[in-house]
């Protein structure tokens, strides 16, 4: 890692985040920091992502982090959307990167990415054979349907409330859904996919056209002032 980072904003994320952890669970962990201003301007600009396996951590620049959000990334997202317990570092800048969560969030972008992510899964899960694989390969099949579940549950809330729920109310129903799968239904993911596209095209949304990129923009540059060299802030 870069010694001169400043991590502004990290929590726990992934299935602990959710409720759907095991006893083998690994502990995902998402962060956002902000690199020393200058190092924009050498000919060897900072990472924009940092990421490590021991432990499971994946840090995003600043400006990386805010192209991910405006995108829809559902990952990426959710760490301004964690319960308070679940945040590791919190700083003044983080704090403010979370007053403006909802400026990140646009209707087609959130609809898009949410259902793309889903059909991701299923492609994974159509890879599969038909429930008579082996023990490991049918947990990572629990796993992927789980998943997808979860995010077109998830995205779905998104798209009707504005607001991202984190941690499941119901994770019994999506681990359940996960082992039907692994047991060879793969046309209840398929039926689910296709039931929650549907909904998308119904529902009346709060979400805007487009996300508030100016507010975003502001909220960078003034992290950037911020970690320029003399900086008192």
């Amino acid at each position: 890692m870069m010694a001169d980072m400043h991590v502004l904003l990290a929590g726990i994320v992934g299935s602990t985040a959710y409720g759907l952890d095991h006893s083998g669970s690994d502990i995902d962990r998402l962060g956002v920091f902000a690199a020393p201003t200058v190092a924009f301007h050498g000919l060897h600009p900072p990472r924009e992502s940092i990421v490590t396996t021991a432990p499971d951590s994946t840090l995003h620049e600043a400006a990386k982090w805010c192209r991910l959000a405006l995108g829809g990334n559902p990952t990426a997202t959710e760490l301004v959307w964690l319960p308070e317990d679940l945040y590791e570092t919190r700083t003044p800048w983080g704090d403010e990167l979370i007053a403006i969560r909802t400026a990140f969030l646009s209707a087609p972008r959130v609809r898009d990415a949410y259902l793309g992510y889903a059909g991701q899964q299923l492609h994974r899960l159509a890879g599969r054979d038909d429930g008579t694989f082996s023990a490991d390969t049918r947990r990572r099949t629990a796993k992927h349907a789980r998943h997808l579940a979860r995010l077109l549950h998830q995205g779905r809330l998104l798209y009707a409330t504005g607001r991202l729920e984190i941690r499941l109310t119901e994770p019994a129903r999506f681990v359940e859904f996960g082992e039907r799968v692994a047991a060879g239904d793969l046309d209840v993911a398929r039926q689910l996919l296709e039931s929650t596209e549907h909904e998308f095209g119904v529902i009346r949304t709060p979400l805007p056209d487009q996300p508030d990129e100016a507010a975003a923009e502001r909220w960078l540059l003034a992290v950037r002032a911020d970690h320029l060299p003399g900086s008192t802030s």
